[in-house]
Order: C-alpha cells, then structure tokens, then sequence
C-alpha cells in the first residue's frame, strides 16, 4: 500500500488514497517515493518520483484500483503499455525501465522527460515554424520506425503523446492502445485512438497497421505546420463524416511560406487510400527527412563547402545552381555545375557535373578508353546549349548530402574533367 515517510500513522487512516489526488510529497509505493504528480492520461497518473534503490528521478505511472474495477481490460492494455514500451530502446522513445505491482497498484516506471508535451507547444504557440515542424515529426517519425520494426503498431499517435526534452527532441510515449500486428493484445473489433488522427479506414472497421500509424503522423505534421486540425466536426459523427469525405484546406493556403514539398508530404500522409501512403514510418521519415534536406537552401550548403577555400569562387547559375569556378595547377581553369534534379521531395538529386568538352564523334573511340581507366566515375554525354558535351557527372540524395561532400566532389570531377578535356582536345576551354 502507499505509505507516508513523513506520518506513518496518518496513513494507516486510510486503506486507499485516490489517484485522482495529488500524492503528498514523501509518500511511497514500493521503492519509489513520490514528489509531484506530472499529469493524468487515459491509462493512470503519471508522478514524477524517486527510485530509492537506484536514486534516480523517474515517471511512476499508477492505475487507479477503482478503474481497475469498472474495466476488465484495464490491466491487460496497460501491461500491454509496458511491453509494447519495454522493446523500443530508442532516442527518440521514452524508455520503460520497468513494470510492477506493488500491493493493488499496477505501475510502470518510466524515463523521466523534464520539459512539455508537443500538444502544449501547439497549445501555445500554434503553428511551430516550417523547419521545426519537419524536424520534429522526423524524429518521431524515427522512434516510431522502431515500432513499426518490430511489429508493433501505436495506435494513438498525437502531439499529447509526445514528449519533447529542453533540447527539443521528441520522445514518443504511451504505448496504451499499441498492439502487435501478428498476435494482437487486444480485442480487435473496438475503435481505438483519438478521432482528429484516426485514418479514414478505422471508421470503416479495418484493423490499424503501420499505415494508420502514418496517417496520424500526417495529422501531427499539419498541426504543426499550421496549427490547425485538416479535418473538423462539431460531433465525432460529423468529425467523421469530414474525415470520410471532404478535401482537407492544403497546408500552404494556410500558410504561403510552407515550401511545397512540405505540403506534398503532408498530402502522401493524407491520402485516403492507405496503399497511397508511406506504407510505415520509416518510409516516412525518410520523406521527411528528403523534405527536411530540401529546406536548407542550396547557397548555404554552397558557402559550407568552398568559403575560404583559395582558388575557388562561385556564382548563382539559373533558379537553382551555382556555377563553382576552380583555378588548377598549369593556369588551367574549370566550371563546376551544381544544381538540384527535378525529382520529387524523396527522390531530389544534387547533381553536381563538370563539361569535359562537345561530344563530337571523333572524340568517341578516346574518351571510351578513358572511361575504362576511370577508377571511380565516368564520363557521360549531356545536352549543354542543345549540343551534347562529354560530362563527369556525381550525384548525392538532396536530404543528406553535405558541403564536405560537395566540396570533395566538385574539386575532383573539375580535375578529372579538365584532364579528359586536355588529352582529347589539348585546348582549356571549360
């Protein structure tokens, strides 16, 4: 039972203290002694308290033993939590230390998260920034990949249920409604989560899976992006009609400074059809993370890679490329393209390449011979000013590639392009 450090016999007055009552402090389950309530969800009360054999702060999440009466389910879903919860060991997871029962208290303890949850970010601040908004549904898109990993699908998947650190990492927390896809936990033929992040298909009576897990991330994303819910309803009934039926208002009509691939994510989130969505959350998150590659502009990934670097100047080429100008030994000189490919968000290609010199038919046999020696790229035919040029071409994934990458890059392929222009025309033109 609870028992108070500070007047033992005070507790003995009472056989149950109320969870629904904040626990004075000193009072103690087990080994945890507990100092203030953090908050009350749909599964129990959350404490922040002490683990006295570790001596480590943790969340002691407790059910109410007379919740525990009303519902025969109560105990399995929140074991259930605590499973589900135990197996992912991730950044961007709040980790489950352990699952007890001490005299009629079901508990878990939980890593303690000292800072908000999302939704009191929104609650705030509404609409979170473009930037920040990619950023944090990338790592719970990560955390939640984890999940997803080892067969176990969330459920309940919104900014309440997500943790965020001083530092503004994301923490995903209570596994409550979570299930595994082979062996469910819990009866299936029950609607569970939050109707705003419910994906259309769950009204209909189909089971959750890592795609309804998705679909409530989009819902998380819009929500940042603009503060807003896509979908609305003055009743759960008309709330599901709207998610049924109607087109939700696109993220940047809203907003006009939300980038395009942005709102194209949200839109792949979104989709009605479940086939037409990131089929789980680590095919999201590497969307988002395309998206998130994408939102830094080119010219700062530019200045990363060739500021301060002697003999290397660059210059803005059309409405998205630079032109990189490398001073090389013998007076020679060579231009080095970089610009993004036209692919869409998850696919986009920084394509950075060098023109060797115009492809003319007596060059073939020459730099097919070279290509050969190539040890690492190769020469190909690109269309420059409607005549087609020997090129060396690189390209790296937009999301992810760096200004050291660039740079190492756009300094070799000039090199090389300026040695294969030098042995087939013996001129320095590019």
């Amino acid at each position: 039972m609870l028992v108070n450090t500070t007047d033992i016999d005070q507790a003995a007055l009472s056989t149950e203290i109320e969870l629904d009552q904040l626990l004075l402090p000193g009072q103690t389950l087990d080994i945890y002694q507990c100092q203030k309530m953090l908050g009350r969800g749909g599964m129990g009360v959350v404490y922040l308290a002490r683990n006295k054999s570790l001596q480590r702060l943790c969340a002691l999440k407790l059910l109410s033993p007379r919740r525990v009466s009303e519902d025969e389910d109560y105990i399995e879903r929140f074991e259930n939590e605590g499973r589900a919860a135990a197996a992912l060991v991730h950044p961007n997871v709040v980790t489950t230390h352990a699952i007890g029962r001490a005299g009629d208290y079901h508990f878990l303890e939980m890593e303690y998260v000292p800072g908000h949850a999302l939704q009191h970010e929104v609650d705030e601040e509404g609409a979170i920034g473009p930037i920040r908004s990619t950023a944090m549904a990338v790592g719970i898109a990560n955390g939640l990949a984890l999940a997803h990993r080892l067969g176990i699908v969330h459920r309940d998947l919104k900014p309440d249920n997500v943790l965020v650190t001083p530092g503004g990492v994301p923490k995903l927390a209570d596994f409550g409604l979570a299930k595994r896809v082979v062996g469910d936990n819990l009866p299936t033929g029950k609607l569970a989560g939050t109707p705003y992040f419910m994906a259309p298909e769950l009204f209909e009576g189909e089971t959750a899976n890592t795609s309804t897990d998705v679909y409530a991330l989009g819902v998380c994303y819009y929500l940042m992006l603009t503060g807003k819910f896509p979908f609305e309803g003055e009743s759960v009934s008309a709330l599901m009609k709207s998610i049924l039926t109607t087109d939700y208002i696109s993220a940047r009509r809203i907003n006009e400074d939300i980038p395009l691939d942005m709102a194209e994510c949200v839109s792949l989130m979104l989709n009605r059809e479940p086939r037409n969505r990131p089929r789980d959350a680590a095919a999201a998150s590497q969307l988002l993370q395309a998206v998130l590659g994408s939102v830094r502009d080119l010219d700062t990934l530019i200045y990363d890679a060739f500021h301060g670097i002697p003999n290397i100047h660059w210059v803005p080429s059309g409405d998205d490329g630079f032109r990189v100008h490398l001073k090389l030994s013998g007076d020679r000189t060579q231009i080095v393209c970089i610009e993004n490919s036209d692919h869409p968000a998850g696919d986009r290609l920084l394509m950075i390449y060098s023109i060797c010199c115009e492809a003319r038919p007596d060059f073939y046999e020459g730099a097919l011979r070279l290509n050969a020696a190539m040890h690492h790229g190769g020469i190909s035919i690109r269309d420059i000013g409607g005549l087609p040029h020997f090129v060396m071409v690189d390209t790296y994934p937009r999301a992810t590639v760096s200004g050291e990458e660039i740079r190492r890059s756009a300094i070799e392929l000039g090199i090389k392009a300026d040695s294969v222009e030098q042995m087939l025309t013996g001129k320095d033109v590019n």
